[in-house]
């Protein structure tokens, strides 16, 4: 087992795991499932809906399967969203600021049997990446939504444009089985799980760490405050830049 020095004393890497600050809920899920359950699913899925998943789509689940989403289990069902829109908290209590559904079209909800259907997410090439559980099928006020979310109801806001003009009328909510994370191919390196990032974090000895979210490239400003804020309490730094979809006009992650 690895050690570690810290002040004086001497640690292994489960003692350093756990003292990392727990994952957000108190549990750090992974909802990707064993070979042979993802088999058992394969097989059934032939008699399952499917849904084509957006771009948007697919990086919220990407992000229900790793854990980056912990606690959730799935894409919210009414009472979580309606929860979260009003008090930025899920039914159980737990912060959480913004609605993470699934929204699908009216034709896609008048297709289904039933409540209780299993549905195939898949993703722009027809692989199916998940199932969904449906567990709830309801038509959310997006003008509500935007209002208590965002603040406004303006579309000049890219995330109510996207919720008054873009997203699905409809929203699925429910319990998500993974199959295998979407394929991204670039910058595979610098991609890692929640779990793999924590793992490291013992690997290498931190115990406390800053974070430092970025959508644009750093400038001087950015440099400075996050190495000071992680100087003020003696921690480690973690640049997280985010990928994927981002605000209209942003520098796109290719070129940062």
């Amino acid at each position: 087992m690895p050690l570690y020095a810290r002040g004086g004393l001497i640690l292994s890497t489960s003692q350093i795991h756990n003292h990392l600050v727990p994952p957000h809920g108190g549990e750090l899920v992974d909802l990707r499932v064993g070979e042979e359950r993802a088999a058992e699913l394969k097989a059934q899925s032939r008699h399952f809906p499917s849904w084509d998943l957006t771009a948007r789509q697919v990086c919220d689940l990407e992000l229900l399967l790793s854990g980056g989403f912990s606690p959730l289990r799935g894409f919210m069902n009414k009472a979580d969203y309606e929860s979260v829109c009003h008090s930025l908290r899920l039914t159980t209590g737990i912060l959480w600021p913004i609605p993470i559904t699934l929204d699908v079209s009216e034709r896609f909800v008048k297709s289904l049997k039933s409540k209780n259907n299993k549905i195939a997410l898949r993703d722009a090439e027809g692989v199916m990446l998940a199932v969904l559980n449906v567990e709830d099928v309801w038509q959310p006020d997006r003008k509500v939504e935007a209002a208590e979310v965002y603040g406004t109801t303006s579309p000049i806001h890219p995330g109510v444009d996207y919720l008054l003009n873009k997203a699905n009328r409809w929203c699925l909510g429910g319990t998500v089985e993974g199959l295998r994370l979407p394929s991204i191919y670039d910058f595979k390196s610098l991609r890692a799980t929640p779990a793999e990032l924590r793992a490291e974090f013992a690997r290498l000895g931190w115990r406390c760490v800053v974070a430092f979210q970025t959508r644009n490239p750093m400038h001087r400003a950015h440099v400075e405050l996050t190495l000071q804020a992680a100087k003020e309490v003696e921690a480690s730094l973690l640049i997280h830049p985010a990928v994927g979809i981002t605000r209209p006009r942003d520098i796109d992650y290719f070129t940062r």
